[in-house]
């Protein structure tokens, strides 16, 4: 079963004072309350898209400064958003590094235009999913629609991304209360994911997004693994590459009361 989150409209940019907040997050896997409490919320005019995550965190860690690095690696907010035949992933950890990769369904390869999506000018490689690369699922991985071309050098051109820190980056020996990242997507940019759908939305139009969070944490010394997987709706299996178990969300052109 999906979330369904009325995302409303808005101007003069977003009032996250006044935007309506996720539920806590839950476990990815068993949908229990994540460890540390995480929402998101969502709001949208005539250009943008804007999201912003909350995430508490006792100790805020982040090392990776390169764009693209594997954020995921260490803890960091997930943006996914479903285009039917594709989806796009952004992450962003604590100090604003930001991750893209765009993704086409093998099956669905043919409809987009092979200049602009070239498999072997571009840096495209196959893609299986997180939940099992063993045995006869190696290649397809264990989603019904199989295997996906991943494009690791796609921007969202005019992406804007930042980040606020409630406490002490790095410093363990400091307790810190968590911290914020906020993500302003153009809707002209998100053209590959409209699969016929206007931009921006129309009323009651529904997308689905993932929204999640990774979190690197230690017990006595040792890392966590895997890292604690938390997101808006549950996926019963670990592993974020799951369109179809993503949060729904509707748009609405009622302005944020």
């Amino acid at each position: 079963m999906h979330n369904l989150y009325t995302c409303r409209r808005v101007s003069g940019g977003p009032d996250w004072e006044r935007a309506p907040k996720s539920p806590r997050f839950v476990d990815m896997v068993s949908g229990e309350p994540a460890w540390f409490d995480t929402r998101a919320a969502m709001l949208w005019d005539e250009q943008y898209l804007y999201v912003k995550f909350w995430g508490e965190s006792p100790a805020i860690e982040a090392r990776q400064t390169e764009r693209d690095s594997l954020v995921f690696l260490e803890s960091d907010f997930e943006l996914f958003i479903d285009g039917v035949d594709s989806y796009y992933e952004l992450e962003i950890n604590a100090l604003n590094t930001v991750y893209e990769v765009f993704f086409i369904w093998g099956d669905a390869y043919a409809k987009f235009d092979p200049d602009e999506f070239s498999l072997t000018r571009r840096r495209a490689v196959s893609f299986a999913g997180d939940a099992d690369r063993s045995g006869p699922t190696f290649w397809k991985g264990t989603h019904p629609r199989g295997q996906r071309w991943a494009f690791l050098d796609y921007d969202v051109e005019g992406l804007q991304t930042s980040v606020a820190i409630d406490g002490h980056l790095n410093d363990r020996m400091q307790l810190s209360r968590g911290w914020s990242a906020e993500m302003q997507l153009p809707w002209a940019s998100l053209k590959h994911l409209a699969a016929g759908r206007s931009l921006p939305p129309a009323e009651g139009d529904v997308w689905r997004f993932f929204f999640g969070r990774f979190e690197k944490l230690r017990a006595a010394g040792v890392e966590v693994q895997p890292h604690p997987a938390w997101c808006w709706t549950p996926h019963g299996i670990y592993d974020t590459h799951q369109p179809d178990r993503w949060t729904e969300v509707v748009f609405s052109r009622e302005a944020l009361p």
